[in-house]
């Protein structure tokens, strides 16, 4: 085979090529990828005990400094499929990995239930003191992007200068600063659906707990949540 047609070739499959007979059929497969061997039920454990060293290695068509693909022969796999060893392998690998989501499935009820019910203790600051705190808080963060930000240029504002509204702003994101202390709550939950869950409900908690603490901050609070949950409204 040539480079220019182990370029063509998928990355995840070699296929044997058939007879020109006219017909657009697909030549069946010859071997598997890793990804090819993971649909079938294969986890990594599984492909070095049982079938070891690859039959073949590409090149990536693709990336040509990624690693090279680790190909099996369909035959092999077929082979050990059909073995008591793979039936035996397979059932212990479901067992971890039912033991591992239903470990998870408790550590994501345990975190929910703690942020249910941990008290969200809120600063409580004089109207005057508030606004200070928030308006540095703000200076620092604009302070920032010019870091981060490539011809930011920084722009401080006073409690004098700043628009109502964006005091308001200001104040309800210094508050969240303030407690992002909670964010420890969410150690240890992995996997986008869990903690994307327990993110909300501390998220709303938080919400909550400063428009409690600070009624006139209320509107903003519900505005900024309503922002993160749905994304900011259409023009």
């Amino acid at each position: 085979m040539t480079h220019d047609e182990g370029q063509k070739r998928n990355a995840g499959e070699t296929e044997q090529r058939a007879p020109d007979s006219g017909a657009h059929t697909r030549p069946p497969r010859t071997h598997l990828s890793a990804a090819g061997l993971r649909a079938r039920g294969w986890t990594a454990g599984m492909v070095r005990q049982l079938l070891g060293e690859p039959d073949l290695l590409r090149v990536n068509p693709y990336f040509r400094t990624a690693p090279q693909t680790r190909l099996y022969c369909v035959e092999r796999v077929e082979a050990a499929e059909a073995s008591e060893e793979f039936r035996a392998v397979a059932a212990a690998a479901a067992r971890r990995s039912d033991a591992a989501k239903a470990a998870a499935q408790r550590r994501r009820r345990e975190v929910l239930a703690r942020i249910a019910a941990e008290p969200v203790d809120v600063p409580r600051l004089a109207p005057p003191r508030l606004a200070a705190a928030a308006v540095a808080h703000r200076n620092r963060r604009d302070q920032e992007r010019a870091y981060e930000r490539w011809g930011h240029a920084p722009d401080p504002a006073t409690v004098d200068s700043a628009e109502p509204g964006a005091l308001v702003r200001w104040k309800v994101n210094y508050l969240r600063h303030r407690l992002t202390r909670y964010d420890e709550l969410l150690d240890g939950l992995h996997g986008s659906t869990g903690r994307a869950a327990a993110e909300e409900l501390l998220r709303r908690r938080i919400y909550a707990a400063i428009s409690e603490a600070y009624p006139d901050l209320a509107q903003e609070c519900e505005r900024q949540l309503s922002e993160r949950e749905c994304g900011p409204p259409h023009a």
